[in-house]
């Protein structure tokens, strides 16, 4: 059997992107096109072990303003923390038995963590593997607005992963302990970086349909069909552009990596069996993800100056529109 890990993760929240972690972990939009790994036919069997009783920057700004803290712009106001394990310990498990697993979870964070500060602890059974998102304001015990002296350095993010591995361990024994994107060396990636890059190789390959059928014959028809794609292929470049930079240092060692990953690749099958085979595995699709990055920067090189021409004018008479509509 594969080994099966206990996995708790931090992410931390200063200011509107608050906004967008509650309605995905409240299931607050109607649909979830940015998230195909969401089914919101079996949303309903998701639930809460903590409640938020207020929108969860409305609750981090009273508690941070009840405590007399002063903040700035770039002051971490709400801490997430997702718990979950690898999709084994969850296989063949029953709603109760995994509610007492993340009823654990919540346990040994509210032995560290003022409960009160808790904003909201959500279970989503609507993803591929359950998990939890539990979110907390991260006020200290002598009441200061500081996620660094509670989530720590990469010394005390240790502590936190060895402290969460032996409070679980004693009711589930099987699991092992997992790793902090401090102790393997590099950033996290999450999910959402794989799937925005899936979006872009989709209008990618439209934008090379395009430009291997464009000839003199159909150059301005094809110009315009390219135009229109390019106001959406250029925005999500420009976003991958700013993920790339924010886990850049997933990629410090990936190129040394790549030689060796290619060597191994005649034994993975073998490897995947143990925990390392799991590390070379998620290896190999962050280099991939360099990979289509690096594409999707080179495509735009191929693209006829008309084309870029005609994208710079609709983008111009765009912003004129709405620089008329504001007035």
């Amino acid at each position: 059997m594969a080994a099966q890990y206990a996995i708790m993760r931090f992410a931390k929240y200063k200011g509107p992107e608050i906004g967008r972690i509650e309605a995905h972990d409240e299931r607050t939009k109607e649909t979830y096109a940015s998230n195909p790994d969401i089914d919101a036919s079996r949303s309903h069997l998701n639930f809460h072990l903590v409640e938020p009783q207020r929108k969860y920057r409305a609750e981090a700004e009273r508690q941070i303003a009840e405590a007399g803290c002063r903040t700035r712009t770039d002051s971490v106001r709400l801490v997430e923390v997702l718990f979950t394990a690898s999709p084994e310990f969850f296989q063949g498990e029953k709603k109760k038995e995994i509610r007492e697993f993340f009823q654990e979870a919540l346990t040994f964070l509210e032995s560290r963590q003022n409960p009160k500060t808790i904003v909201s602890a959500v279970v989503h059974m609507d993803e591929k593997t359950p998990h939890m998102h539990l979110s907390f304001i991260p006020l200290t015990p002598d009441g200061r607005l500081s996620a660094k002296d509670i989530v720590g350095n990469k010394k005390k993010l240790t502590k936190w992963q060895d402290d969460f591995w032996e409070h679980m361990v004693a009711k589930f024994p099987e699991l092992e302990r997992g790793m902090s994107a401090s102790e393997t060396g590099r950033d996290h990636i999450p999910p959402r970086v794989f799937k925005e890059m899936t979006r872009l190789n989709k209008q990618r390959e439209k934008l090379e349909e395009a430009l291997a059928g464009i000839n003199i014959f159909n150059a301005k028809t094809k110009a315009s069909e390219m135009s229109k794609i390019l106001e959406k292929y250029i925005p999500g470049v420009e976003k991958m552009d700013t993920l790339m930079k924010k886990y850049g240092s997933a990629f410090k060692s990936l190129k040394a990596e790549n030689k060796a990953l290619v060597q191994k690749n005649e034994s993975l099958t073998q490897e995947l069996k143990d925990s390392q085979g799991q590390s070379v595995l998620k290896r190999m699709q962050e280099l991939q993800l360099k990979h289509d990055y690096e594409e999707a920067i080179a495509v735009l090189e191929r693209i006829p100056p008309e084309v870029l021409e005609i994208y710079a004018g609709s983008k111009k008479r765009s912003r004129n529109k709405k620089q008329d509509l504001g007035r």
